[in-house]
């Protein structure tokens, strides 16, 4: 159902399945436990962060929900669920200054000519300058970015597009790319694998982009662990907001299904609110 009805990732369907499987191991078959079963989980998961609790009764309620539905079961006993209120997490977020350091040193090897090197400056600049998800990034298909456009059609959760900008940078940057790209085998990836898995065409993986960026960020003189491709969608977000971006807008270039998720990054511009009101409040001396 998820994935006919509503469209789900692969990823976001990986996931439900992974919590369904772990309740399933503590409290047996979700068709006929009962909701005293159900209700010993608050005890089980008593060890886990608020918001992993949150996630897992999510995936539980929705479960039960389209049990009672189907006719697999004759109660829902969601009512039985903990139910933790847990804080969302603020974003972590890199200073103008440190993306500048960033970007300085892949620069600095995309110079060398090297594909790799190459490649690298083209994903940052993407990944900075149109606050890709790295889902979205790494499986960008060569159709996508047309040489003169100044945006491109993405195809985000659950099958939604939707058109970003692409900077000159990025644009001059992805075109470098392009000239450098193998061209055998060929694929219709952006940025294809080095090689074939059974035979089909495949494009570079999310973890290996997540482990390039941790290099170069050690390249850089920065701490590895404080950068990663959603950091950098967070920076994306968060420079934009600081430039005068509003809150829509924001959402329509990050994908956000509801406005409530963007919303996080309104705590990024609490100097500039302040300021704001310092020099434009009618009683501001």
């Amino acid at each position: 159902m998820l994935s006919a009805e509503r469209g789900a990732a692969a990823n976001t369907l990986a996931a439900y399945r992974r919590d369904l499987e772990g309740a399933e191991e503590l409290i047996g078959d979700l068709a006929s436990t009962p909701r005293s079963s159900v209700a010993s989980l608050g005890e089980k998961w008593a060890q886990l962060a608020p918001s992993t609790v949150a996630r897992k009764a999510s995936a539980l309620r929705q479960y039960f929900g389209f049990a009672v539905d189907e006719g697999w079961r004759g109660d829902d006993p969601s009512g039985a669920l903990p139910n933790p209120r847990a804080r969302r997490p603020l974003p972590k977020v890199l200073s103008h200054e440190s993306v500048e350091q960033l970007f300085e040193r892949a620069e600095l090897e995309a110079g060398s000519g090297r594909p790799a090197a190459v490649r690298l400056l083209a994903l940052l600049e993407l990944l900075y300058g149109s606050g890709l998800r790295a889902s979205e990034l790494v499986a960008l298909p060569m159709v996508a970015l047309p040489r003169d456009a100044p945006v491109m059609t993405i195809e985000g959760k659950g099958g939604a597009s939707r058109m970003v900008p692409v900077s000159d940078r990025a644009r001059e940057a992805v075109g470098r790319w392009i000239d450098a790209r193998p061209q055998r085998p060929a694929s219709p990836f952006l940025f294809p694998s080095p090689s074939k898995k059974g035979g089909v065409a495949r494009h570079l993986t999310r973890v290996r982009l997540f482990q390039m960026l941790k290099e170069l960020s050690a390249r850089a003189g920065l701490d590895p662990a404080q950068v990663s491709p959603h950091v950098l969608r967070h920076a994306f977000a968060t420079h934009l907001l600081e430039g005068g971006a509003d809150l829509r807008m924001l959402q329509t270039l990050l994908g956000h299904a509801d406005i409530a998720t963007t919303q996080i990054y309104t705590h990024v511009d609490a100097a500039r609110l302040v300021k704001l009101v310092n020099s434009r409040h009618p009683l501001a001396a």
